[in-house]
């Protein structure tokens, strides 16, 4: 990562990391954000965490990690009820000041290093550069469990009958934007769950942005906030809202 200045040039970085009762790994992803972030000279790069709605033990561990670091370039936002992940992101998103903006999941199943490789892709002129485990180059550590491979292929077919189709892996949570281009599209996002992805991304498209997949390093956590049934009817009930949506342009 000691060439992150060099690779972001005279662009402002923000990373936003939604974090939900993630306070046993915050410690660990917080030594990797902050050295990420003294890789490029100060002020190049910031990040917010976004806390979404953490019950309050969670929520006073998390609050305490992040302010024991006293480091100016790290901010929390949080509110008091769960809204879902992808509300997370777009308060982040909505209050982030970069010119770029960069979400990761907080466990960093994607190092952020690999940043670098959506750069490469927003510099070579597309708006919107995702994190892919499923285009050719991609690189997958330690798999997810055989449940959560399988809720994943039929979430994908579900996305192609949504309308989303040509992509072959939107749930990454590793997605690089242009400031400019996530504000207009978060302002716009109604699904707060785990489904915003498919949402964030179908917008983009009917907005005329450029959306392309990118090759990633991913490794399973070992832990996900994903309910296999719960989150997994919550997925594609919101799926389902969302074709309806496309298809009576409501």
């Amino acid at each position: 990562m000691n060439d992150v200045g060099d690779s972001i040039r005279e662009e402002h970085l923000t990373l936003v990391i939604p974090v939900y009762k993630e306070q046993h790994r915050l410690a660990e992803t917080l030594d990797k954000v902050t050295a990420f972030m003294d890789a490029a000279p100060r002020g190049q790069v910031d990040t917010v965490f976004v806390d979404d709605g953490s019950p309050e033990e969670s929520e006073v561990a998390i609050s305490g990690l992040i302010k024991a670091r006293t480091d100016p370039r790290i901010c929390l936002l949080r509110y008091p009820e769960n809204q879902g992940k992808g509300f997370a992101v777009k308060t982040g998103v909505l209050a982030a000041e970069g010119d770029l903006i960069l979400m990761s999941d907080a466990d960093l199943s994607t190092p952020l290093e690999d940043w670098r490789r959506l750069y490469a892709a927003i510099r070579a002129g597309a708006d919107i550069a995702c994190g892919s485990r499923a285009v050719p180059g991609a690189h997958v550590g330690r798999p997810s469990p055989i449940h959560r491979r399988l809720l994943s292929r039929v979430f994908n077919r579900m996305v192609r009958l949504a309308g989303v189709q040509g992509f072959r892996d939107t749930q990454c949570g590793f997605k690089l934007f242009k400031a400019d281009v996530a504000k207009r599209i978060f302002a716009r996002l109604r699904v707060r769950r785990f489904a915003f992805d498919v949402e964030v991304i179908a917008l983009a498209r009917d907005m005329g942005y450029r959306v392309v997949e990118v090759p990633v390093n991913w490794d399973y956590s070992g832990s996900s906030t994903v309910r296999l049934f719960s989150s997994g009817c919550r997925m594609l009930f919101d799926l389902l809202q969302l074709a309806v949506r496309r298809v009576f342009r409501t």
